[in-house]
């Protein structure tokens, strides 16, 4: 036996899915949300289980329903017969539970300790999409963490860098309230490292901290004049639009080929600029920004120039007048690494009252990382990739401040993983790896797939209405959508569980939740078999007939 011993075995008898793989939907999601199975709970009409099933992951599922990129989609197996299945759009019925107080879901909190909620305090710095999932995962175990934000209101890029006409502020509201309900204590208008530091939260008992500050300065590229009045980053643009409205007049040039440089484009059309250039360096098929923020802004009327990068700007009495960029042959080297090569000699200049800049963001955390003389990666704070522990023990970090400018979905799934790393670090003893789910998951091989019978329906489609600029327009699924859309899932993500290691006892269909587990019997034949809610017929006739066997043997 001790030839099968493994000093690993906490760690490797733990396994996510088998080595023939799951769902490629679970899979390519950074929090991989079981989707299949709250694709078949909307199907039966259980919102709030589906709800539920969500939140296990992810605590935005309103949010994410609305601006999340998709990579489930983009994996998903129904994509090779025809279209995937549009999982955010039904994931977005599904959350406008959590929109209203009288159907809202809030967790029940599973506490690991016998003595009540925990008493170590725990801080969190920035109240983006990383640290607020952070500490929502902390407070269902029985924190009550302490969220810091510098800004006026917390949510971070969802709130100051995603336009109204996406994700309307109120839903990210309604989602924030069900934190505070859970005991969330969210403390705006403080910033971490200029009007407190991390030094005076630990006198004041603070055990862990979770840096979350996200990557919310903009970068505008050095070229001469940029100081000059009609210059700005997007990011700033962004910001400044959901603090208070804002007149752009005349021609404006956004510079950039992202999602970032498309919300700009949209919102500068909105402010009242006209036209809207969206010059970029990459060929249309190379661009970053995915294929329906493009065909929006398109329709919009945002006028997208491929293949140029900027060389100079040219200004008038200190506004900008114009801008100059020269031909870009080719964005990419032979590795896919990023190597823009020019024709110098191909000049073209736009006259413009404006010019945004979306090239990029960076972190502004340069006090925290000075005072507590935190390791960095480039501009980036350095940390474990497994535990998000930084070079200060009592220090861990993610989201878009250690990974760089990443999605919403990244965040908020680095942000329960540290929630795992907080929680274990602030008890005495504990490993930061021993028996930790390391939540590595095996796409299934679609090309493998058998397709014999399937519902034939084609994808839904959502309903745009016309509305104010700076509202959303894309309405949400009706039920009878929902119905038809998840009934073309092909259910790829099931498993047949091991024979050899089940016993078929049927305990796990009782306490799953979300009855995703079932038992069939492949020899129905071979016994009889009575459901527990009958067994007191079958067994008090039986109990009775031994007893009078038992009986009269004595006897004889």
């Amino acid at each position: 036996m001790c030839g099968l011993w493994s000093p690993d075995y906490r760690d490797k008898n733990r396994i996510n899915c088998y080595d023939t793989g799951t769902a490629p939907c679970k899979t390519a999601c950074p929090a991989h949300i079981a989707v299949q199975g709250y694709l078949k709970l909307a199907s039966r009409g259980k919102y709030k289980e589906a709800l539920a099933l969500i939140k296990k992951e992810n605590p935005f599922p309103a949010v994410c329903g609305r601006i999340c990129n998709r990579r489930c989609e983009e994996a998903c197996t129904r994509g090779k017969i025809d279209q995937a299945i549009a999982i955010d759009e039904v994931k977005k019925i599904i959350a406008e539970c959590d929109l209203k107080d009288e159907y809202r879901y809030i967790p029940k909190k599973i506490i690991p300790s016998n003595r009540g909620e925990f008493s170590e305090k725990i801080a969190i710095i920035g109240a983006g999409p990383a640290g607020l999932s952070c500490a929502y995962y902390l407070a269902c175990r029985g924190y009550r963490p302490t969220v810091f934000e510098k800004n006026e209101k917390p949510g971070g890029m969802l709130r100051y860098g995603i336009p109204s006409f996406k994700l309307e502020k109120e839903v990210i509201d309604a989602e924030i309230d069900i934190m505070k309900a859970l005991g969330v204590d969210i403390r705006c208008s403080i910033e971490i490292g200029k009007d407190k530091t991390i030094a005076q939260l630990r006198n004041e008992g603070y055990k862990a901290f979770y840096l979350a500050t996200g990557a919310q300065k903009g970068r505008i590229l050095p070229l001469e004049n940029v100081q000059a009045k009609g210059v700005q980053s997007a990011v700033d643009l962004l910001g400044s639009v959901q603090k208070k409205p804002v007149s752009l007049q005349g021609a404006c040039v956004v510079v950039g080929g992202g999602n970032v440089a498309i919300d700009a484009s949209r919102t500068a059309l909105r402010c009242g600029a006209a036209p809207v250039y969206m010059v970029c360096l990459e060929q249309a098929e190379e661009m970053a920004a995915s294929s329906d923020e493009i065909r929006e802004a398109k329709e919009e009327g945002v006028r997208i120039i491929n293949g140029w990068g900027p060389v100079s700007l040219e200004e008038k009495e200190g506004t900008v007048a114009s801008i100059t960029f020269k031909q870009c042959v080719s964005v990419f080297d032979d590795s896919h690494r990023f190597a823009p090569v020019y024709n110098e000699e191909v000049l073209k200049t736009i006259d413009c009252q404006h010019v945004i800049f979306s090239v990029g963001q960076q972190s502004d955390i340069k006090a925290i990382i000075d005072q507590e003389k935190l390791s960095t990666r480039g501009p980036w704070i350095d940390a474990d990739a497994r535990t998000f522990q930084t070079s200060v023990s009592d220090i861990f970090t993610g989201g878009d401040c250690f990974t760089g400018p990443a999605f919403a979905i990244d965040a908020i799934a680095q942000g329960k993983q540290a929630a795992e790393s907080l929680h274990r670090y602030v008890k005495p003893h504990a490993s930061m790896i021993i028996g930790r789910n390391l939540r590595e998951y095996i796409m299934l091989n679609k090309d493998e797939v058998v397709f014999t019978d399937y519902d034939h329906t084609s994808r839904q489609q959502p309903v745009h209405k016309k509305t104010t600029p700076f509202k959303e327009s894309v309405l949400p699924f009706t039920e009878e959508q929902v119905k038809k859309e998840t009934a073309r899932c092909l259910g790829c993500g099931a498993s047949i569980v091991d024979t050899n290691k089940c016993i078929g006892c049927g305990i796990c269909t009782t306490k799953c939740e979300f009855d995703a587990i079932h038992l069939y019997r492949e020899l129905p034949e071979a016994s009889h078999m009575v459901k527990t809610e009958d067994k007191a017929k079958t067994i008090l006739p039986y109990m009775i007939k031994r007893a009078v066997k038992i009986a009269f043997k004595k006897k004889s």
